[in-house]
């Protein structure tokens, strides 16, 4: 079994244990897949070793690939989450396809504002009379999220490929601080006593926040209070975790926030480059207030060119990228990745990089990683799947060992547990999601 390399320095495909394809479709999702987790987990066993820990972790195939659409195995109370909103998907244009991104309040009242309409058929009788790309920029402009369906030749032909996505990093490491700190040794997991500091939202970086928690750390997420998490959202990605709000505007809430940043080892953002530079938690002022500090920033299309200020999801960079037209039907019909792994993918790459920046500080001082979903894209669109296909087998997705069960304030969650194995023991996260915001905006570990 091989697996392909990801393009940076500490990727590996040596801690994958199983079957090689489970999707179908034309490109590799599951090399995607596997590969990023492994990543992580190369990642995690150096920090472990470098803080003279024994745990050592391995990666089963089958149980990534119940990770990656863990949303849809999720059941609270015994019943299914709702993934998507009635405005979210795609919808037929005069001279193609969009799809739209609806599933936050905020963003389906733009699309209602700027069509005019008040339900889905309303939206697809006043979208069939626009063009794509128009529509596209109008909806962005208001505050939308929306992605004209381009192929990849035409995605690769548009200005900002060539400014921010084209030769560009999957992972792109800056330089070290200079400013070490110590790493005391770890009787247990690699992150015993390390403090995160959540600043992400929906899914990849709040997959990146809940895979540190798995590995120990005091993960602390913070929403501001205008803008909520999705609940079914929380209740996916919220295990191993905290959360509160703060707003960032207010006095006090800056102050708080601007503490816990300082106070953190590492430090997640996923917010559209630039909007959290008013506050001084962006990448640049946190390193320079405190250079101890590992910061990996998300974005979706990159922090340079035409789009570099631009919003964006796992979905429409599907759209946007190519890959909604390499998965498309008979028909012309777009199509869509069998779980939103660009998301996923990159969470657990989000992961990697704050781990082995983690350990480079005794040494090296602080650092930053940055990483967007439509470079993940480029990625996988220059991998087509092998040809082989393996059959499923008992440790493919749907294996049943890789679900468990905890009790949680919203009722009995069952769950999917962290793609890694410990010896012959899965790791299972060590909290179930808690009551959405009601912690308070403090650390659990003291200095």
């Amino acid at each position: 079994m091989t697996w392909p390399k990801l393009p940076v320095p500490w990727a590996t495909d040596e801690l994958a244990r199983g079957p090689r394809r489970w999707w179908d479709g034309p490109l590799d999702v599951e090399g995607l897949a596997v590969g990023s987790v492994a990543a992580a987990a190369s990642a995690a066993n150096a920090l472990a070793a470098a803080r003279n820990s024994p745990w050592r972790a391995f990666v089963p195939s089958g149980l990534v690939g119940a990770s990656f659409g863990s949303i849809g195995r999720l059941r609270v109370a015994g019943e299914p989450v709702s993934g998507w909103g009635e405005l979210s998907g795609f919808f037929r244009t005069a001279d193609g396809w969009i799809r739209l991104h609806g599933n936050y309040p905020h963003h389906a009242a733009v699309i209602r504002s700027v069509l005019g309409v008040t339900d889905r058929s309303g939206a697809q009788s006043a979208i069939q009379e626009r063009e794509a790309a128009r529509l596209e920029e109008t909806l962005r402009a208001a505050g939308g999220i929306a992605g004209a369906v381009r192929a990849p030749e035409v995605w690769r032909a548009h200005p900002h490929h060539a400014a921010a996505i084209e030769d560009r990093q999957l992972v792109s490491i800056g330089s070290s601080t200079g400013a070490t700190r110590r790493l005391p040794s770890s009787t247990s997991l690699p992150l015993q006593g390390i403090r995160v500091l959540d600043l992400t939202r929906v899914i990849a970086g709040p997959t990146a926040a809940r895979f540190l928690g798995a590995l120990g750390a005091d993960v602390l997420h913070i929403d501001r209070p205008t803008s909520p998490e999705l609940l079914d959202q929380h209740l996916d990605t919220g295990f191993a975790k905290r959360t509160t709000t703060l707003d960032f505007g207010d006095e006090e809430g800056h102050t708080v926030a601007r503490s816990l940043a300082g106070t953190a080892d590492i430090v997640l953002t996923g917010y559209r480059p630039g909007a959290l530079r008013r506050f001084g938690l962006d990448r640049e002022s946190l390193l320079a207030d405190h250079p101890h500090l590992v910061v990996v920033e998300l974005s979706a299309w990159g922090d340079s060119g035409p789009w570099g200020g631009e919003r964006g999801f796992d979905s429409i960079v599907q759209a946007v990228s190519g890959i909604a037209t390499t998965y498309a039907d008979a028909d012309g019909t777009p199509g869509a990745l069998p779980v939103q792994a660009l998301d996923h993918a990159t969470g657990y790459l989000m992961a990697a990089a704050a781990l082995r920046l983690l350990t480079r500080r005794p040494h090296e001082g602080g650092g930053s990683a940055r990483l967007a979903l439509a470079r993940t894209a480029e990625w996988l669109l220059h991998h087509p799947a092998t040809a082989t296909q393996v059959e499923e087998t008992f440790d493919g997705p749907d294996c049943p060992l890789w679900l468990a069960t905890s009790e949680s304030t919203y009722g009995t969650i069952e769950y999917v547990r962290p793609p890694l194995f410990v010896g012959d023991v899965p790791l299972d996260f060590p909290s179930p999601p808690r009551r959405y915001g009601q912690d308070p905006p403090e650390w659990w570990l003291e200095d």
